[in-house]
């Protein structure tokens, strides 16, 4: 009775469209992606890409979609003070710029832009380093989160396309 139930529900959610977050389809002849990216976001996309199994290609002349990183910075700014002027908090923003184009150089997705903030928070105590190190995690952390969201508009915006 339980493997029928299971069965059920698998097979309605399959019949829903439902797919787990971060997982790509990418439509018949659009593969294999090129990833036009540099920095953080970079390996954050392959690793997300890969694992959906979908093929990936270093060449943009043999790639049926190319997914183009136009912009990525990352900057910092002070939300908080002690008495003393010290810092005790930044807030961290990732920025990204991204569109797709097929092979033709037709674009399918428009220009799109996310911006992600964490804060961290600033112990005077710790060690500069230590607090680099950190800053640089939550930017990884940042990218990887950025890279969720442009699978979701790549996914979303391909739909689209299919319909």
């Amino acid at each position: 009775m339980h493997r029928v139930l299971i069965g059920l529900l698998l097979g309605t959610l399959a019949g829903c469209g439902f797919q787990l977050r971060g997982a790509v389809s990418v439509p018949e002849g659009l593969e294999p992606i090129h990833l036009q990216a540099g920095g953080l976001i970079r390996q954050a996309l392959d690793d997300r890409l890969e694992a959906s199994g979908v093929q990936l290609t270093a060449s943009p002349q043999d790639a049926g979609l190319v997914l183009r990183i136009l912009d990525q910075s990352r900057s910092s700014r002070v939300v908080a003070v002690d008495r003393a002027g010290k810092a005790l908090a930044f807030a961290l923003e990732y920025r990204i710029r991204f569109d797709a184009v097929d092979a033709t150089g037709e674009r399918l997705i428009a220009p799109r832009a996310l911006k992600l903030e964490r804060t961290f928070d600033d112990n005077p105590n710790v060690a500069v380093l230590g607090k680099q190190l950190e800053s640089e995690i939550i930017y990884r952390d940042l990218a990887a989160d950025a890279a969720d969201q442009v699978l979701l508009s790549l996914r979303a915006g391909l739909a689209a396309l299919g319909s």
